[in-house]
């Protein structure tokens, strides 16, 4: 991350699907080209949700990874 990235915290904790990819595609749709967006969840399936939306809409998912039972994911928008 460098000082021009813009990084936006999404807390999905506690919501199940298909919260967490429609609050996840809404916060995105708010964020400049370029910008990063941290997503917090809990639900098991939002690692494969998170990834599957990255890979359709363009967006590059920079990291991904699970801690006692929370997922937390960072993306980059295009």
């Amino acid at each position: 991350m460098t000082d021009h990235d813009t990084l936006t915290r999404l807390d999905t904790r506690g919501l199940n699907c298909p919260l967490p990819i429609l609050k996840t595609r809404q916060a995105i749709a708010r964020l400049a080209s370029g910008a990063l967006l941290e997503v917090a969840a809990t639900d098991p399936g939002a690692v494969k949700d998170i990834d599957a939306f990255c890979r359709q809409t363009g967006h590059t998912l920079l990291a991904s990874r699970a801690q006692d039972g929370e997922y937390l994911f960072t993306i980059r928008k295009a």
